[in-house]
């Protein structure tokens, strides 16, 4: 236990458009950063070749040793592409098609057989995160839903259906692609969403080995209540603990997830497993060049708990501020290790 209070919290970014400049990400490693996200949800490590090279460059320059992070597809279930953004407006109907189906003419969210065939007339559908929810009302002929809470859907989101499982597999063949690709890009960790039961882990563990990836660490995000009450089969197998507050607050009524992270936490910290916090940590940056007070105290309430690492998403991957963000970040990490470890 005093080995996690004694170590430097990670700080990590997402890889995005807003942060894609070499001389900008050498700068946020001068500020504290310890490495970044790549989300593989929408594209491989081939697709995002440039970004990853400016990535190695920066952190040469700044003179550090860089964790790169690929978040993995994962049995996490999403829509497919569509040729345009998609404004889902309330009390409007829309409808859902197999991806295979030709979109070029029709305003309709696509998504995998297993997915349609799963949609029963009643379902609550959550989208992009929770940011729009759907009722499905209607399956045959077609699959129809009213808009609850509307906004603009881009392609390949998260989907899921309330107090529902669909079977997924734990990695997906992009996935195998990219874990084939890894060492050629200086990948550090990966990251496997929605980790339920620690034969997963040990699938993803077995891949890596196959691929002479044994250095890899394996983050295990934790992202519903199943994965809160198998924690103890899945400790054993992932290097890193992931606090996925996205969709965890999906599974659960949101009140109730300050009590889910609460549980993790304490759990991380008694095995003596370092744990990650992410989720709006500072969501307000995104559009803001300074934070609220209420995140900077959730930052700190999470280190003071134990976190060994904390993440930032949108926040550097396209907001307006990146450095700013990352600044905040660190300088808010310090002052909670400053009063972790006098607690000691």
């Amino acid at each position: 236990m005093n080995d996690l209070n004694d170590r430097n919290t990670e700080i990590f970014g997402t890889l995005g458009p807003s942060c894609a400049r070499a001389d900008l990400m050498e700068q946020m490693f001068l500020e504290g950063m310890s490495g970044m996200r790549l989300n593989m949800s929408h594209s491989g490590l081939k697709e995002s070749e440039p970004l990853i090279h400016s990535f190695h460059q920066a952190a040469q320059r700044a003179g550090v040793q860089p964790q790169l992070l690929i978040d993995m597809q994962g049995p996490e279930i999403r829509i497919g592409d569509m040729p345009s953004p998609l404004q889902l407006k309330e009390s409007e109907e829309m409808e859902f098609v197999r991806e295979e189906e030709d979109l070029s003419d029709r305003c309709a969210v696509p998504v995998a057989g297993r997915v349609l065939c799963a949609f029963e007339t009643g379902d609550h559908v959550l989208l992009d995160d929770g940011r729009m929810e759907l009722v499905i009302t209607s399956v045959k002929p077609r699959v129809t839903a009213d808009v609850l809470r509307g906004g603009i859907l881009q392609k390949k989101k998260s989907l899921k259906i309330i107090d529902k499982s669909i079977q997924a597999p734990v990695i997906t063949k992009q996935d195998r692609e990219n874990i084939r690709l890894a060492k050629d890009y200086g990948v550090t960790a990966l990251m496997q969403p929605f980790v339920t039961n620690g034969e997963q882990l040990a699938q993803v563990g077995r891949t890596l080995r196959d691929n002479h990836m044994e250095h890899v660490r394996i983050f295990a995000k934790i992202e519903n209540r199943a994965g809160i009450r198998n924690i103890k089969t899945i400790l054993p197998y992932a290097d890193m603990v992931v606090i996925a507050r996205g969709d965890l607050g999906n599974d659960m009524p949101l009140w109730k997830l300050p009590a889910a992270q609460q549980e993790l936490s304490q759990m991380c910290v008694q095995e003596g497993k370092p744990f990650l916090v992410v989720t709006q940590l500072l969501a307000s940056m995104v559009h803001n060049p300074y934070p609220t007070r209420a995140e900077v105290s959730d930052i700190f309430h999470a280190i003071l708990d134990g976190a060994a690492a904390v993440m930032v998403t949108n926040e550097t991957a396209v907001g307006d501020y990146p450095l700013e963000v990352i600044r905040y970040l660190k300088k808010t990490a310090e002052e909670a290790e400053t009063v972790r470890r006098n607690k000691m």
